[in-house]
């Protein structure tokens, strides 16, 4: 493809994730994807009770508006149980939420691996709970391409276009960054142009819609739409995974008083056992949390110090 074609090619495909993705662009991040406030979860009762808070932030490795849906009843049931208000607190990246974290402004979040794993010294992270998922307490990431493409593996989108989801982010950045210097190559060098989608399920829109060649997503939001809603999922397909590492966790900002981690730790922890609870969990594709361990996560700080990705 001669280089002026190309770079034309190039530009619309930029123009049309500024449009089509709210997440890529900066100046729409502004005023549609970033929630710069917290978001009261409903709570049945009297209105006029005032009801101390407990701020619980969710990392973006699903868009906004999905990420409310998804976790909306789970952070309904910790109200109710806790007779507390339970504030939604989300922002675009990864390093927002553990910043915030860090200053004692969020209690619990619900954190990315690689973010955990890098940041649980400096951010002050206490692990809380651990999803079990089909009965593993670990994920994968996923490299997929359009499904109607030719491309079978890696090597095949050399000089192509590519989305990684946060810069911070374990399997939307550091993995595929890693697969590439095994071979000694950089996105760089190898891709002709990469962008940031900020969410696993933009990256998968991108791909399924031809606006990128190729992604690398968390293969737990990938399972999650193909199984309750495929409509772009399925017009993706996974050509490469990665060695499993420790699910998500959920997290405790260490200011939080050890009374409420330990109420919170414990209410995650025996969600199964409660019809509610189990119903929850059901539809989250969660079969229930467990006790987290530090070890699930060395794989991610193992890869981190040979393929140290800079801020």
């Amino acid at each position: 493809m001669p280089e002026r074609c190309f770079r034309m090619r190039t530009s619309w495909i930029i123009i049309l994730l500024a449009i089509l993705l709210p997440g890529c662009s900066r100046e729409s991040d502004t005023r549609i994807v970033d929630f710069t406030r917290t978001i009261p979860v409903a709570r049945p009762g009297d209105p006029g009770h005032e009801l101390p808070a407990l701020r619980v932030a969710v990392a973006a490795m699903i868009s906004p508006k999905e990420t409310f849906v998804y976790y909306r009843q789970l952070l309904d049931y910790l109200a109710q149980r806790m007779d507390r208000e339970v504030q939604l607190v989300q922002r675009k990246t990864y390093g927002e939420i553990n910043e915030l974290i860090g200053e004692g402004q969020i209690d619990v979040a619900f954190i990315c691996s690689g973010p955990y794993a890098s940041g649980r010294e400096k951010y002050g992270f206490e692990l809380l709970a651990t999803p079990e998922i089909q009965g593993s307490h670990f994920y994968r990431a996923y490299l997929i391409v359009n499904q109607d493409s030719s491309f079978q593996s890696l090597e095949d989108l050399r000089g192509r276009v590519f989305a990684f989801t946060d810069p911070d982010s374990h399997t939307g950045k550091l993995v595929p960054t890693s697969w590439l210097a095994e071979v000694q190559e950089r996105p760089e060098t190898f891709l002709s142009n990469t962008i940031h989608t900020y969410s696993h399920d933009n990256s998968i829109l991108a791909v399924a819609r031809g606006l990128v060649d190729g992604a690398a997503v968390d293969s737990l939001v990938w399972e999650y739409f193909q199984r309750n809603n495929p409509t772009w999922t399925s017009q993706t397909r996974i050509i490469k995974q990665s060695e499993p590492y420790g699910i998500p966790p959920v997290v405790a900002s260490g200011s939080l008083d050890p009374k409420l981690k330990e109420q919170v730790s414990r209410l995650l922890l025996s969600m199964h056992q409660d019809t509610e609870g189990f119903r929850i969990l059901q539809e989250l594709m969660i079969d229930r949390f467990l006790p987290p361990r530090q070890e699930w996560y060395d794989g991610i700080r193992q890869l981190e110090q040979r393929f140290f990705l800079p801020g």
